[in-house]
């Protein structure tokens, strides 16, 4: 059930606008009150202890979970039960899983086109076209034609970033990108998405990869035990703390 509250309008610059967001798992309040305003283009990485309510909350953005309470606007549409709004929402936002999530007995190309056709109702030709753009842009076109058991970790995500631009979002969503891959292979990925910030794409990102925070977002949330505790520029957030809670989470990833 979804409480029915007032809100204020919501600026016409915002992609993202969630207002006393709270979500349960049973008795266990996973997001607490959570209050964020995402521009278009703006680049935000959340990071936090396991736990912390990161995956939860920009799950619930796509309506891969369902919050309890509060309002979530994603593009000018309220996500709500309405499975023509989640409908439409989840076509403005892409999303990249820790595990990938291809099909394995579809190859590359096929993993690529399979929402354009179906969803978009997209020509199978015009959808391979614009799939094989985007597997080329993520630097993996050469495996088109190849299985996901063929390639790499690193590889197998970024046709995972491919096929969810072939959707052409607004939003793109992260949840833990580079954290199930090898260390070598973390670059590679992580350059894609340094790429993609760069051409203006909306992103929210959860991550450790404090490098890529300094690199590329426009702001830094720190989230601990369902609540957003803080958030800043990068260069204030790592260098100025404000809370003992942040601080201690920094000097145990930052070395």
């Amino acid at each position: 059930m979804y409480t029915k509250t007032v809100y204020q309008s919501v600026p016409e610059d915002s992609v993202i606008r969630l207002q006393k967001v709270n979500k349960w798992y049973g008795e266990f309040h996973v997001l607490k009150d959570i209050d964020l305003e995402v521009k278009k283009g703006e680049k935000i990485v959340i990071c936090g202890p396991s736990g912390s309510g990161k995956s939860t909350m920009i799950r619930c953005i796509n309506h891969l979970e369902a919050h309890q309470r509060g309002q979530i606007k994603v593009a000018g549409t309220e996500l709500t039960e309405d499975l023509k709004n989640i409908e439409l929402v989840r076509r403005e936002v892409g999303m990249c899983f820790q595990h990938f999530n291809l099909f394995p007995h579809l190859t590359v190309l096929q993993n690529c086109t399979l929402a354009p056709i179906w969803v978009k109702k997209m020509p199978q030709q015009e959808a391979e076209a614009l799939a094989m753009e985007y597997l080329k842009r993520v630097r993996i076109a050469d495996q088109a034609h190849k299985f996901p058991g063929q390639l790499s970790g690193g590889q197998q995500q970024r046709v995972a970033i491919a096929r969810s631009l072939t959707m052409q979002p607004q939003v793109m969503l992260f949840d833990e990108p580079t954290s199930a891959l090898d260390p070598e292979m973390v670059r590679e990925v992580l350059d894609v998405m340094v790429e993609l910030a760069a051409e203006g794409m909306t992103m929210l990102c959860v991550t450790h990869e404090m490098g890529f925070a300094r690199e590329v977002a426009d702001r830094v949330i720190f989230m601990d035990a369902g609540e957003i505790i803080e958030e800043n520029a990068p260069e204030a957030f790592f260098s100025h703390p404000q809370f003992d809670r942040t601080q201690a989470f920094l000097q145990q990833i930052i070395h």
